[in-house]
């Protein structure tokens, strides 16, 4: 039985171990998840009678194995497919239709997360939520790894060891570790190349509908504080009719900007840029609101796969959307599945 420690519970991560799952009966796999949740980006909450993606907005049809994968293969009780569009506008706040009328985007009634708990269901990964991963220590002797958790644990010994967290994460956890290796110092050369946009999202509630024909605008120029706004009444079951509930996504530069300002400001700001955008004044008084800054939301490009290849000759692994070179759900969980699929066919003697 091979042991497999995963760092992290992302979309990656899943699909790393769906295909692990699928691919062989011969392995063991733990998951190490720092927060209380699952799908990384892809985040839900609940608060009173609402559910709100916050994160990722939604699936895309980008990749022809992920939509079998989530339209025949997982369960699709819940599965919805938003019909509205997406719009676009400019920096003047110029609104106009979009192009993607007849594009799927997939969530789920209970939310974007149901994608990953839907793919661990499938496998009997053992996963620990709450448990920060602090170092790698290899043994070179035996050839596995032991994963330190921030209270000083120890985890494993593991054969193959994947690492789920955005690409600064994921260095600063190997700038800590135990692992004497020329690989180690061209992965940590290659993940210094890839650059992150900043996003600092509002959720805003309101009490009444709003009588637009989109689903989301997105700034085309990327020269508006505001990146995105969308809808989440369009998801069923996700607001109660003649409700609405907007989730607000700043630019990179007002994100960076704003970012460790107080977050009562910066909704009051988003709000009112809001407003402005959709010519709607009573957008600035919400029942309700929350917020969450993603320090690593958007990975700009991929990283080298020749310095991923070489790590994984010694059984480190990297997943996700920053090395899959697209900041996106679907390529994320492509790229785990076949990270997954190349653990399984491993050699192991």
């Amino acid at each position: 039985m091979k042991r497999i420690g995963i760092v992290g519970a992302g979309v990656g991560a899943a699909g790393a171990a769906f295909a692990l799952e699928e691919s062989t009966d011969d392995v063991s796999v733990t998951v190490l998840e720092k927060s209380g949740g699952l799908c990384g980006r892809a985040a839900t909450r609940r608060r009173d009678d609402v559910v709100y993606d916050y994160g990722a907005n939604y699936l895309k049809a980008g990749d022809e194995r992920v939509v079998e994968l989530v339209t025949e293969t997982l369960p699709t009780e819940g599965l919805v497919d938003i019909d509205e569009p997406v719009w676009t506008f400019d920096r003047g706040g110029a609104i106009e239709p979009g192009r993607d009328a007849d594009d799927h985007k997939w969530t789920y009634r209970r939310g974007l997360t149901q994608l990953a708990k839907r793919l661990f269901a499938r496998t009997d990964a053992m996963i620990h939520r709450e448990t920060r991963v602090e170092r790698l220590v290899r043994d070179e002797d035996a050839g596995t790894w032991t994963l330190e958790d921030a209270a000083g644990n120890p985890w494993g010994p593991y054969d193959v060891v994947l690492l789920n967290p955005p690409a600064p994460q994921t260095a600063a956890l190997l700038e800590s570790s135990v692992w004497e290796s020329d690989r180690r110092e061209s992965l940590l050369e290659a993940i210094a190349e890839v650059s992150y946009r900043r996003v600092w999202t509002g959720v805003f509630r309101y009490p009444f509908e709003l009588d637009v024909p989109y689903y989301a605008l997105v700034n085309t120029d990327k020269d508006h504080e505001i990146g995105w706004v969308s809808r989440e009444e369009c998801k069923p079951d996700h607001v109660p009719d003649g409700d609405s509930l907007l989730i607000v996504q700043a630019n990179h530069e007002w994100s960076v900007d704003h970012y460790d300002r107080d977050p009562e400001r910066n909704l009051a700001e988003l709000a009112a840029l809001t407003a402005g955008l959709l010519e709607d004044d009573r957008l600035t008084e919400p029942e309700w609101t929350d917020h969450q800054g993603w320090r690593y939301a958007i990975p700009e490009g991929g990283v080298s796969s020749d310095s991923l290849e070489r790590a994984e000759s010694e059984g480190l692994y990297c997943v996700g959307d920053w090395t899959a070179g697209e900041g996106r759900i679907h390529a994320a969980l492509r790229n785990g599945l076949e990270v997954g699929e190349r653990i399984a066919e491993r050699r192991w003697d």
